[in-house]
């Protein structure tokens, strides 16, 4: 009898040793938590709707969802609907919403709430859209107490990626002061500055997250990032510099990706000298992009000649990666005939918290002084750069690293159309818009391809900006972690992460 009873103690020990390995990678963790670091505070809106910043979208990806999301092999998927159809001619597009979806205050969605969140960024009340990709809704229709319409004026079967587009309570679409989604993370508090901290949602519809607790740490100092990991002040750290990855111990597992967007020195084109062509082309042609991605990433950026980058393989052109080599003797000659024989000063402005774009300033200042323009590099702080730069188009040049919202090619070339609100270059060309306007209005995927491409071109040729690479993203996660992915934008999804 005590042989017996022995035995039945080992085994349930080893029983419950067994479910206890197996729960860490597949079940939430009672009191578990990861801190994150980043580079910048949310400081351009906290509403998914109108949220501009890839760092803040990046956070926000875990608390609110469309009707569709994004899955990291860049497949649009449903979300808070089931399933959609759309019809022959891309003018109507037609949601089943998912039953039983909870917001983060535990209300179920309906389709009151769909019909709402779609009217505030259609701008359907006001007659003035919210998000310019909305601009063609005609309107917003509840078909049934499950299923809801949006229709358009024109033709566009490229439309349902603007479907990613938060749901939000129809009691509080002022997402600005109280956040409500449905995403697997719910807000719990933000310390401006200092933090962001979300935790799981119990409720959530779909896969649970596995990690609690996430918390955002802002670090604006990129030569600190080191520091706060190996000290464990966090956890994990995305778009690390090569030589930063480099530093790290045998603790961290490193991620290599891409950024997944397109760095350039973007040029005001509205101010002197940069409203001429032949100025823009000649700075194109005095740049040398491998030298550039040598210097800052070990040559292991992706090379852009436009504003595409390669996870966009429909639409990215590798030949327009040729359409400038560096020939200084090109590059004086343009200047000169342009009226500037003996070179020009300008400055570019760059956010400090980004040690890439710092990097890239610094050589593009030296490849500048051999056709004899001075480069002077003025680095400001993140959210001065959002609202003199970005909003308030008070520059002459800045690095930066432009990424889409959605998986579209429009919300990558939609930004350089002469009204869009979007666009803070302030570039305009009649060609550009016609032909962009020719790839939104086209129903055929070629001819619609062939515009956007033509976009691109255009682009490149006119010298819009010194289109230069996508950075690689190297990502220094914990060994105590696991499940990181990457995906084609610029998101970071927590919920796919778990405790070894």
């Amino acid at each position: 009898m005590r042989k017996f009873g022995k035995k039945l103690l080992v085994m349930l020990l080893v029983s419950t040793l067994a479910i206890a390995l197996c729960g860490c990678a597949g079940d939430k963790v009672g009191d578990s938590l990861i801190t994150i670091g980043i580079p910048q505070d949310l400081d351009d809106s906290l509403d998914p709707h109108v949220a501009e910043g890839a760092g803040t979208r990046e956070v926000l990806f875990n608390v609110f969802e469309g009707l569709v999301k994004p899955d990291s092999n860049g497949d649009l998927i449903p979300a808070v609907a089931s399933a959609y159809n759309i019809n022959e001619d891309g003018t109507v597009y037609t949601f089943k919403l998912r039953e039983g979806v909870k917001f983060h205050n535990g209300a179920t969605v309906t389709v009151q709430d769909v019909k709402a969140s779609l009217d505030k960024c259609a701008g359907t009340g006001s007659g003035e859209p919210l998000v310019a990709a909305f601009s063609d809704v005609k309107e917003i229709n509840i078909v049934d107490d499950s299923t809801i319409e949006v229709v358009l004026n024109s033709s566009n079967t490229d439309f349902l990626p603007n479907m990613t587009a938060a749901i939000l309570p129809a009691d509080h679409l002022d997402a600005s002061t109280e956040l409500i989604g449905t995403g697997p993370y719910k807000y719990v508090s933000r310390s401006p500055q200092e933090n962001i901290v979300l935790q799981a949602f119990d409720d959530y519809w779909g896969e649970k997250a596995k990690i609690k607790d996430v918390v955002f740490k802002i670090i604006p100092n990129g030569d600190t990032y080191v520091m706060n990991l190996e000290g464990g002040s966090i956890d994990m750290m995305a778009r690390l510099s090569t030589t930063q990855a480099a530093q790290l111990s045998d603790n961290f597992d490193i991620y290599e990706g891409t950024m997944n967007l397109v760095q350039g020195l973007y040029l005001n084109n509205k101010v002197e000298p940069f409203n001429d062509p032949k100025v823009r082309q000649a700075l194109n042609y005095a740049v040398d992009v491998q030298e550039i991605m040598d210097f800052v990433s070990d040559g292991k950026g992706t090379e852009t000649g436009s504003s595409m980058f390669p996870a966009f393989g429909k639409y990215y052109m590798p030949e327009l990666n040729d359409t400038y080599t560096k020939d200084v003797e090109k590059a004086k000659q343009l200047l000169s005939e342009a009226g500037y024989p003996n070179g020009f000063e300008f400055t570019i402005t760059v956010p400090s918290n980004y040690q890439q774009h710092i990097d890239t300033a610094q050589v593009l200042k030296e490849q500048f002084k051999e056709i004899g323009v001075t480069a002077n590099i003025n680095l400001i702080e993140w959210d001065s750069w959002l609202s003199d730069v970005y909003m308030g188009r008070n520059f002459e040049s800045t690095v930066i690293g432009l990424d889409a919202s959605t998986l579209s090619a429009r919300a990558m070339l939609e930004r350089f159309t002469s009204d869009s609100g979007k666009n803070f270059t302030n570039y305009s060309n009649a060609e550009y818009d016609k032909t962009y306007a020719a790839a939104v209005a086209s129903t055929d995927d070629d001819i619609q391809t062939q515009n956007y491409k033509k976009c691109e071109q255009i682009l490149a040729e006119d010298a819009a900006n010194v289109y230069i690479q996508d950075l690689p993203n190297m990502v220094a996660v914990n060994k105590k972690f696991g499940g990181y992915e990457f995906y084609p934008l610029y998101v970071m999804d927590i919920s796919k992460m778990y405790i070894k």
